[in-house]
Formats: C-alpha cells, sequence, structure tokens
C-alpha cells in the first residue's frame, strides 16, 4: 500500500513541486494551504508523515506542529519542516516542539525524497 504524504504549505507553486516529486515516486498526496487546513484533513483521513512549511495564515506551521504533537491519534505522525527560516534558533524551536527533520528552502526533491525514505 501506498504511503500518504499531505504537503502544508501556503504556496501553490511549492505544493505541486512537492506533490509532483512524490507522486513520481508512488506516494499518494494531500494538500492544504495552512494548518487549519490540514488539521480538518487529517481528522478525516490517515497520513504517513507531514511536510511542513512555517509561515502561513490562520494557523502557522510551529502552532500546527504543536497542536499534531499533543493529539494522542496523530502524535507518531513524522512532520518534515519545509521552510526559509533557516536561522538556528528556529530549527531548534521546531525539533523541540516535534519535528523529525528541516530542510530550508530553496531545496533538492532528491532530498526531500531521500529523508522521507528514510523516515518511513
Amino acid at each position: 500500500m501506498s504511503k500518504r504524504i499531505i504537503t502544508v504549505d501556503d504556496s501553490p507553486s511549492v505544493r505541486k513541486m512537492v506533490e509532483f516529486s512524490l507522486k513520481s515516486k508512488g506516494y499518494v498526496m494531500g494538500s492544504a494551504g495552512d494548518g487549519v487546513e490540514a488539521l480538518e484533513l487529517m481528522r478525516q483521513e490517515p497520513f504517513d508523515a507531514v511536510i511542513l512549511d512555517v509561515n502561513m495564515p490562520r494557523m502557522n506551521g510551529l502552532e500546527f506542529l504543536e497542536t499534531i504533537k499533543n493529539d494522542e491519534e496523530l502524535a507518531a505522525i513524522p512532520v518534515i519542516m519545509l521552510t526559509t527560516e533557516g536561522q538556528d534558533e528556529d530549527r531548534d524551536k521546531a525539533m523541540a516542539l516535534g519535528a523529525t527533520a528541516y530542510i530550508v528552502k530553496p531545496f533538492k526533491p532528491t532530498q526531500l525524497l531521500s529523508l522521507l525514505e528514510e523516515i518511513l
């Protein structure tokens, strides 16, 4: 059975690039433009991993990360942060909240794929 991945990013172009890269490797994709939309989707259907931006409207990535890590049903899902926020303090905060990995944009799709395969 194919692994299900959700991309959460307010940029449609980033979501499309991630989805294209992962679909080509057989992953089943879902997407959301912010944390609120992502939570709704994740409560309706199961996902095996989350690819998450930090800067988004309504609920940013760190708020979303903290919310799912405090939810018994969602806490075990690995989260890869994919963001323009490259400072150590941003990375440290995300990792402290429970992120599995942290990639700074711009990124290589091969980097994301190999990390995802390692995590799953």
